[in-house]
């Protein structure tokens, strides 16, 4: 709407005072002038084809529609092919689609693409080069580009060879308005490598491998490594509050709950395809984008992101990667799930797989190795609840093909969860069921065994209570579940738990029988399982609990003395500490399974701020307070290079190498005790120099005064001889008292 002038009256306006040809709006006309349709967002222009001539142009007009026809609808009238003035193309041609959506989604999609041994396509869209042409950013005379010299980059996992060479994690801190990344030096201050002061507007993040550290910023998410610290790729997404890589470190996601607003004169990488968008995904090694979604296009529900001060009210990550990184999802809830495959960012076989009432689903963790199957395939799981008459079901489906592995029905349900092992050998779903009247909730585990021929399905319905936890050990086929009698909402505190342990029997030849209840811990608050990323070690906690902020260090695999005939697996389960940090917010292992740290985060709560640093054992290492801290993560590490044969064989002679590493620590302590006498002895010898040296001054400035060099034994000398010489020593009487008992009686007298 224009500005409107009706306020002002007639008797205002002086007409010496106001010349109309002297008036400058042109910001007006700039802000309100109404944009029209140019008319051309339908077309784009395709360069790279080969140079035929007029008899050989239908031909290469056909041959190219097929790629054409695979991202839109177009036909052989809507394209235009200029030819020279030799008789040949000129190597490109206009294309016109049935809509602007199809015509970005061929830039999109075919950019980059072969056409055969020989071309690669260019597909850019008309309106983009007439607006960079009309803005000078093309040069109507061709200059060859500059090559820049080679410059040798840092090596972005140099932290895997720590200085030290005692194989020592790092991690960053978040406190105040520092940003500081430290060696872990176990019992003793850690080491810092780099501190920052407003490394971040908001929250730190390591990517999956440890490659980069993300900070996040109003202008965008910048990408840091290397020895150095340099800054390493930034992706301009305006106001982003949250991001998520893909597990290889190859794309990532950006979401800010503000939509992308690109202004009329262009954005550095995003497009006008992009304007109102929330979602973009990056190809992190070009820094470029590869496709947004819009906020009303991605899925809508449930949890937050721990880390972030703003977390949206869904789930997070919205889009969801396959374990090689070559698929991403996202859920429609109760219609669809759409999968697209990278790095095109195009719809996998052009459409979305339909699911009455999906309402959550989850990809494999690791690519799936199933017994009888050759070829290659990631797999999903999903679910949905009862509609109608028909029962909830839970699904597992093959990707690419999208045929369903294996589907389950069930009945009353209220609510699932869907929890992969993390060799994707098991897939667990921890159903929600409910009685007739819904007055009373129990829980049962339905698990799926990926591995096995057909994916067969084991209940364990050993558990009555409503489970309120589930964690499957990493690497392993152990599980640890929290449960309660009641609803946590039924009460204004928090209710009491069960912490129960299950493993699978071993039959013969070391297979993998059906999951036994090993023992269950009684009287708990706990609520939150945190297993060690190399398994065996799990630690069971009470997290942003008022009751309490206990912390139980489990073993699994304990070795102790067993009693004679024990067959019992409880055997093998030992608690090997209590121990309790108050206000607890945050749990975190380190990466080798060695260490775990908790802190008290002054995002949730501003008292006691600060973290402990325990060994997996559970004994307290370090505890600081920090006024204002805010967050603390360890730095993950790629996975090892190791065959799986070295990784036995190095399992096997464990305890020659721990042999190694005590005598290098114990070497290591007593070189700190040297190093503490060494310098208790250097200060003594510092003292006694000073010492001569004062002395010798003394006696020289005695000597120039004709004084004597000990004037304490001569003035006793002196004093000697005068009483000597006057005869006035006096002798000295001394009188002794001595006391001694002969005999003691004792007499009663009633």
């Amino acid at each position: 709407m224009a500005p409107s002038f009706d306020h002002l009256r007639d008797e205002d306006l002086d007409e010496d005072d106001f010349d109309v040809d002297e008036v400058d709006i042109s910001d007006l006309r700039e802000k309100y002038e109404v944009q029209l349709e140019q008319g051309y967002d339908t077309f784009v222009v395709i360069d790279g084809l080969p140079s035929v001539t007029e008899e050989q142009k239908p031909k290469l007009i056909k041959f190219l529609l097929k790629k054409l026809n695979s991202v839109g609808r177009t036909s052989e009238e809507l394209i235009y092919m200029p030819m020279g003035d030799d008789g040949m193309s000129l190597r490109f041609a206009f294309v016109e689609f049935s809509s602007p959506a199809e015509a970005a989604a061929a830039v999109r999609q075919l950019d980059f693409v072969p056409l055969d041994k020989k071309n690669m396509l260019r597909v850019n869209k008309l309106t983009d080069v007439d607006r960079y042409g009309r803005e000078g950013r093309i040069d109507e005379e061709y200059t060859a580009p500059q090559i820049e010299e080679f410059e040798e980059k840092e090596h972005l996992r140099s932290f895997m060879a720590d200085p030290s060479g005692r194989g020592r994690d790092q991690f960053v801190m978040f406190r105040g308005e520092t940003v500081g990344i430290f060696w872990n030096n176990e019992k003793d201050q850690p080491e810092n490598v780099v501190d920052r002061q407003q490394w971040t507007e908001t929250f730190v993040q390591w990517s999956p491998l440890g490659t980069y550290l993300t900070s996040v910023h109003a202008q965008g998410v910048l990408l840091w490594g290397g020895a150095s610290w340099a800054r390493l790729r930034r992706f301009g997404h305006p106001f982003v509050n949250l991001v998520a890589f893909s597990p290889n470190e190859k794309y990532l996601v950006t979401w800010s709950n503000r939509p992308i607003s690109v202004p009329d004169s262009g954005h550095p990488v995003l497009s006008l395809d992009d304007d109102g968008k929330n979602y973009v995904i990056w190809d992190i090694e070009t820094a470029k984008p590869l496709r947004s979604f819009s906020q009303q296009d991605a899925p809508a529900a449930a949890d937050e992101d721990p880390n972030a001060k703003k977390a949206p009210k869904f789930p997070w990550p919205a889009f969801k990667w396959s374990a090689d990184d070559k698929y991403v999802a996202r859920l429609n809830q109760g219609t669809s799930i759409s999968v697209y495959e990278l790095p095109k960012m195009n719809l996998l076989d052009k459409t979305a797989i339909k699911i009455d009432g999906v309402m959550d689903f989850d990809w494999a963790p690791a690519t799936p190795h199933r017994d009888g199957i050759k070829t290659y395939e990631q797999l999903i799981a999903f679910w949905s609840p009862e509609i109608g008459s028909n029962p909830a079901r839970v699904g597992l489906m093959s990707i690419p093909s999208k045929q369903t592995v294996r589907s389950l029905n069930l009945f009353s349900v209220s609510d699932a969860k869907l929890h992969w092992q993390s060799d994707a050998a098991y897939l667990c779903v921890k159903v929600d069921r409910h009685s007739k009247s819904k007055k009373s909730q129990a829980t049962t585990l339905e698990i799926f065994r990926v591995k096995e021929k057909g994916v067969p399905v084991e209940v364990v319905d050993a558990i009555k209570d409503t489970v309120i936890n589930f964690a499957w050990e990493p690497k392993g086929d152990r599980f640890v579940v929290i449960t309660t009698t009641e609803p946590a909402a039924a009460t204004a505190v928090p209710p009491k738990t069960a912490v129960s342990f299950f493993c699978p029997e071993r039959v013969k030849g070391n297979a993998i029988g059906n999951f036994k209840h090993l023992r269950t811990l009684d009287k708990k608050n706990s609520n939150a399982i945190y297993w060690s990323p190399k398994g065996r070690f799990v630690v069971v906690a009470t997290i942003a609990n008022t009751q309490g902020s206990d912390l139980d260090f489990f073993d699994v695999d304990f070795e102790g003395e067993k009693p004679e005939g024990e067959k019992d697996l409880t055997a093998n389960l030992q608690q090997m500490n209590i121990s309790e940090h108050y206000g607890m917010t945050d749990v975190e292992w380190d990466p080798s399974g060695r260490y775990v740290a908790t802190w008290a985060s002054a995002w949730k709560h501003s008292m006691e701020n600060g973290y402990h640093l325990y060994d997996f054992r559970g004994e307290l290492l370090r505890e600081e307070a920090v006024e204002k801290f805010k967050q603390w993560s360890w730095r993950p590490r790629p996975p090892t290079l190791l065959s799986k044969e070295e990784q036995k064989h190095i399992r096997k002679n464990l305890r020659e190498y721990s042999r190694v590493f005590e005598q290098e620590d114990a070497e290591r302590i007593s070189s700190a005790d040297v190093a503490v006498v060494e310098a208790r002895r250097g200060m003594l010898q510092e003292w006694v120099d000073w010492h001569e040296g004062m002395e010798e001054e003394l006696a020289e400035e005695r000597a120039a005064l004709g004084l004597p060099e000990n004037p304490v034994e001569a003035l006793l000398r002196e004093k000697t001889a005068a009483v000597v010489a006057d005869g006035e020593a006096k002798e000295q009487v001394v009188e002794e008292t001595m006391e001694e008992v002969l005999e003691e009686t004792e007499e009663v007298v009633i």
